[in-house]
């Protein structure tokens, strides 16, 4: 059936949408349809049929002789777009297909200028060549005439033509290529391509974005790394078997495997069991490969060098890219520590989560990527990981704070975390109700202290000053707040069981290894 416009859109909106019925021959990207939304039961890990929810197809692929199709949901989160099958999309009801692209007007103006600078460009081309085929017939008369044994004295236009033809080929050939710029990062290609081709805001190229990585830690600046789409299915860490939630360039040979086995303790990767299990029994690594800088009777924290120890950092950073949109430290890892959570028992120490900072941050951050692996969130180790990195800026005796932007869940967890600790403060009169001392006593940043302040409602202007008011209503909620983690255990870290000290680094553990 032909598509039909909607036109119930009041005027001032933006175009009416088309829609139809399709075939399945007929969906493409861009198209949105109903497709059905399997989720998982409370109770168990079983999979149950859930409610058909609209969908934009990003991407299709051909696997096993059957069409897959990458969509993402509206209104949820980028975590939740996943591959399906045929069957779950609803060809029975009508789809939306994508609005026509526009033409742009300045990438019109700009071929036009384009071409007419071409076509000036092949008039002197020629003119340029025709003057010295003159010159070269000039200049083989004149060597002919010359007497045996003299070279002809080369004109001083001839001279110039040539000069105009080398910078020519220069341009044409293009510059020698470098060793590193040859070296291709195990990506999907196809998927790289679809995200630029989604994307067409301003582009980084690969040197670029490391000289912005050298700059700025760990921020991902190319947009591309944001947009790709998922390549991983499943992954079997340990006991646990987990969805990935976003791209990360492991070996473009893992995306056809149903699952990626992830050794717990060594972090390698293998896209067949045998190969895992063969790995597994000749593994002896049982902790992070680090100095044990804190224990207590719940977890211990691992401290690691990036330099020392690349390739276990670089397969935590290809781990943690899974679950982490807007980072990236998969480059380069020897500009950066690694502080790592493990709980214990009788097999060894497994990972929990980690936070990586920089051996020396220019903006004073004191924490560049953190994460808790999914099968350990909700657990109260987030705020493990916060404390302890805020723990270790109180022993440097600097302020320090997350680097931004954060993502979703590192938002919530760090406004959280700054909430319970200033309010604590305020409430056991271990502060004055400023805002500078504040931040003395907690290693925060001013900006972190004003954030929290004013999501609270806490801030008042009055007599030329800024005034902290510590309202009823959030310390009852704190009190609620309080009555909870006394049920649920709360733990906390220990500063007296913390042995570290400020590691102290030459110029060249700091930089980057290139």
């Amino acid at each position: 059936m032909a598509p039909r416009e909607n036109s119930h859109e009041p005027s001032g909106t933006p175009a009416p949408v088309e829609t139809g019925f399709a075939t399945l021959a007929q969906l493409r990207v861009g198209v949105k349809a109903f497709v059905e939304k399997v989720t998982l039961s409370s109770s168990s890990d079983n999979q149950q049929d859930g409610e058909k929810r609209k969908a934009e197809i990003l991407m299709i692929q051909t696997r096993g002789g059957q069409p897959k199709f990458y969509v993402h949901y509206e209104e949820f989160n980028k975590r939740l777009d996943e591959w399906v099958n045929a069957d779950r999309i609803d060809l029975s009801r009508e789809v939306e297909w994508p609005a026509p692209e526009k033409p742009d007007k300045k990438k019109s103006s700009a071929t036009k200028n384009d071409k007419t600078a071409s076509k000036a460009d092949q008039k002197n081309l020629k003119r340029s060549r025709s003057k010295l085929d003159r010159e070269l017939s000039i200049a083989s008369e004149s060597s002919s005439s010359n007497v045996p044994g003299k070279a002809a004295r080369p004109t001083k236009a001839s001279g110039k033509e040539n000069q105009e033809l080398l910078v020519t080929t220069e341009i044409t050939d293009g510059t020698t290529p470098k060793p590193e710029d040859e070296e291709m990062d195990l990506v999907d290609v196809q998927d790289a391509a679809a995200a630029a081709k989604a994307v067409p805001d301003q582009t980084y190229s690969r040197e670029d974005e490391i000289e912005k990585l050298r700059t700025s830690g760990s921020m991902t600046q190319n947009q591309t790394e944001i947009a790709r789409v998922r390549n991983i299915e499943k992954v079997q860490m340990g006991k646990y078997e987990i969805e990935p939630w976003y791209f990360s360039p492991y070996p473009i040979d893992f995306v056809d495997v149903d699952m990626v086995y992830i050794c717990e303790f060594c972090l390698n990767y293998h896209g067949d069991v045998m190969q895992f299990e063969r790995h597994r029994s000749k593994c002896t690594l049982l902790h992070p490969p680090g100095n044990e800088i804190y224990r207590d009777d719940y977890v211990s924290f691992f401290e690691i060098d990036g330099r020392r120890q690349r390739t276990w950092c670089r397969n935590l950073c290809l781990l943690s890219k899974l679950f982490l949109d807007h980072k990236t430290l998969y480059y380069d890892v020897d500009p950066f520590l690694f502080y790592c959570m493990a709980t214990r028992d009788e097999h060894g120490c497994h990972l929990v989560g980690y936070f990586s900072k920089e051996k020396e941050s220019a903006e004073g951050y004191n924490v560049a990527c953190i994460l808790t692996l999914p099968q350990y969130q909700r657990k109260g180790f987030g705020k493990l990981l916060i404390d302890f990195s805020y723990l270790l800026s109180k022993r440097e005796g600097k302020l320090g704070s997350p680097e931004k932007p954060l993502s979703d869940l590192g938002l919530l967890g760090y406004r959280a975390y700054w909430q319970e600790i200033i309010v604590d403060l305020l409430m056991d009169g271990r502060a004055e109700a400023n805002i500078e001392d504040l931040g003395a006593q907690t290693a925060m940043t001013t900006n972190d202290v004003l954030h929290t302040l004013q999501n609270l409602n806490m801030l008042r202007y009055s007599k030329n000053a800024h005034v902290v008011v510590l309202t009823d209503a959030v310390v009852e909620a704190r009190e609620r707040q309080k009555a909870k983690e006394k049920l649920k255990g709360r733990r906390v870290i220990d500063p007296e069981r913390l042995s570290w000290k400020p590691p102290v680094f030459s110029a060249a553990s700091r930089t980057w290894n290139w």
